[in-house]
């Protein structure tokens, strides 16, 4: 395995598992709270959004990048893996982002919890199809590295 689709592998785990932790864990315990709590908590959590953009624009690139490296199929399955997470990528800036930007603005004092539930439910049903796209990113750029 080149420097290229190692670098693609290794991103590609990272991001998966980032996701998949904020998924299964991070974004489930909130759905425990009250209304004011779980407005607070989801507040808090946004923290991730700091460090992901960087790590899906590497993660993106590095697949794109091992795919310039590799001959065949395993360009077209690398190739296939950095359209998996560019299609993530679009979904988080036209889905994802502008319900967490409301997300950020909600007062939790005066906004309706039905209408917060409606938003909530919204972004996890976004979050999981991005979830499904980065296992699958995930799944495509190790087979391309390992077949290579």
């Amino acid at each position: 395995m080149d420097g290229r689709s190692f670098s693609a592998v290794l991103l590609g785990g990272v991001l998966t598992g980032s996701e998949l932790t904020s998924w299964g864990i991070v974004h489930l315990t909130p759905w425990k709270l009250e209304h004011n709590e779980q407005v607070r908590a989801e507040k808090l959590v946004q923290g991730f959004g700091s460090i992901d953009p960087f790590l899906v624009t590497a993660t993106t690139a590095a697949c794109f990048v091992a795919a310039s490296g590799l001959h065949g199929r395993s360009a077209r399955v690398a190739l296939a893996a950095g359209r998996c997470y560019t299609a993530m990528l679009g979904i988080t800036l036209i889905g994802n982002m502008p319900i967490n930007l409301r997300v950020f603005r909600w007062d939790e004092d005066r906004g309706d919890p039905a209408e917060w539930r409606r938003l909530r439910r919204h972004w996890d049903r976004l979050h999981s199809i991005r979830i499904l796209l980065d296992v699958a990113g995930a799944a495509l750029v190790t087979l391309a590295a390992l077949r290579a």
